[in-house]
């Protein structure tokens, strides 16, 4: 009995892993397609701030490995991108002549539309997790659980202990850093992550408001200014717009970032007025502030690849609007001397292409829970923000 699958592959698996081509096919195992509409969409993709270097990664893997995938062929194309181009692609698997074809998706809608037409279809099993970690490990471990690298846990009497890599220690004092003194107890335990020289990269999930970025900077200010452990701060994030898209801005790249990054600057200045951080920017203080590049840089994510970034702390915002690739590429970018601090909310994904599971936070909380030089940290409180966000938090809206 013959075994082979005939497997084809939708965009957003290409963009999500463009090396899904070499999965599927499992060595010679299987056949892979590829629509001709996708490629039509990857053209698209091209010219798209947001997944262009993706995009064209994932053409020139196409361009260097042809002998890995077919191309189906079409007579009909669709005359702009405001028609419906997953009606394409189903039409295209229709006339393929292939014999219980296989469309790989992560398109839940598309996947629905598969099955009217008794098409055969399924997620691509890469782009998930076996489940949402960074959702359901806290950074806290219960009593009946054995400890792992650089978790907290409760003790009797209400206090937080810390297993770090050579001992574990209660956490009875507050920090103070950059003159910013933690809020609650929470707060508190992500500064003890943030400055532990042994915790290399530390993520910190939480809801808007509970000050991840402020503590971060904080951070990084006093690691480098105060304590000169480091030489740098970068802060690096994928650049998602949120509801109706601004479209061609003009000027150089800081004044691009500018409206993704306002409110960077505004905590920057709030920590230069708590203490005196001149040396990271190159004029008196105004708005927006100039900064000194040698001390600290703000950079699109799409900058990064070939760049090697070493003794610098690296603050990664919004690591739940990135893929897995797009994680994979920018720490592997991460050389000697490098503190990196990841924030984000996984239930705030404005990526059209990820959800709760399939973000770059989870992937990162998934892959490196329990390294000795990684830990994660839910941030929790009764007060963020302020009342509205209160209520925002406590409603569920």
């Amino acid at each position: 009995m013959d075994k082979q699958k005939h497997y084809v592959v939708d965009t957003n698996v290409l963009l999500e892993d463009p090396k899904a081509l070499f999965k599927l096919r499992n060595g010679n195992e299987n056949t892979v397609y590829i629509p001709y509409h996708v490629l039509l969409e990857l053209n698209k993709f091209k010219k798209d701030p947001r997944l262009g270097h993706i995009a064209t990664q994932v053409i020139d893997h196409l361009s260097q490995f042809p002998d890995q995938f077919t191309l189906l062929k079409t007579h009909s194309v669709a005359k702009s991108f405001s028609d419906l181009v997953d009606n394409y692609i189903l039409k295209e698997v229709r006339e393929s002549g292939l014999e219980k074809p296989i469309l790989v998706t992560n398109d839940r809608v598309l996947q629905l539309q598969a099955g009217l037409f008794g098409i055969q279809s399924e997620g691509y099993k890469d782009s998930v997790p076996s489940k949402s970690e960074a959702e359901y490990y806290t950074g806290f471990v219960s009593d009946q659980d054995d400890p792992i690298p650089n978790c907290f846990r409760w003790n009797e009497k209400g206090k937080p202990v810390f297993y770090g890599g050579k001992s574990e220690k209660i956490i009875d004092y507050q920090l103070k850093v950059w003159n910013v003194q933690p809020r609650n107890v929470y707060q508190n335990l992500a500064l003890n992550l943030m400055i532990d020289p042994e915790v290399k990269i530390v993520t910190i999930q939480s809801a808007a408001g509970y000050g991840k970025s402020f503590l971060a900077l904080a951070t990084a200010l006093y690691q480098t200014l105060e304590k000169k452990i480091h030489e740098k701060i970068y802060v690096v994030k994928p650049m998602i717009e949120i509801g109706q898209k601004l479209g061609y801005l003009p000027g150089k790249i800081n004044e691009k970032m500018e409206p993704y990054t306002r409110y960077i600057s505004d905590l920057m200045i709030k920590l230069h007025k708590l203490r005196p951080a001149n040396r990271v920017f190159t004029a008196p203080v105004e708005f927006p502030p100039q900064y000194n590049t040698k001390r600290f840089e703000l950079l699109p994510l799409a900058y990064i690849r070939g760049m090697n970034i070493e003794n610098a702390v690296v603050i990664i915002d919004e690591m739940q609007n990135m893929s897995r690739s797009e994680c994979r590429s920018l720490l592997s970018r991460m050389g000697e001397g490098v503190k990196c601090i990841c924030l984000g909310d996984i239930n705030q994904v404005d990526n059209p292409y990820l959800n709760v599971d399939n973000n770059g936070m989870n992937w990162v909380v998934n892959k490196f829970k329990g390294s000795k030089i990684y830990a994660h940290l839910v941030l929790k409180g009764d007060k963020s923000r302020g009342p509205i966000t209160d209520l925002v938090i406590k409603s569920g809206l």
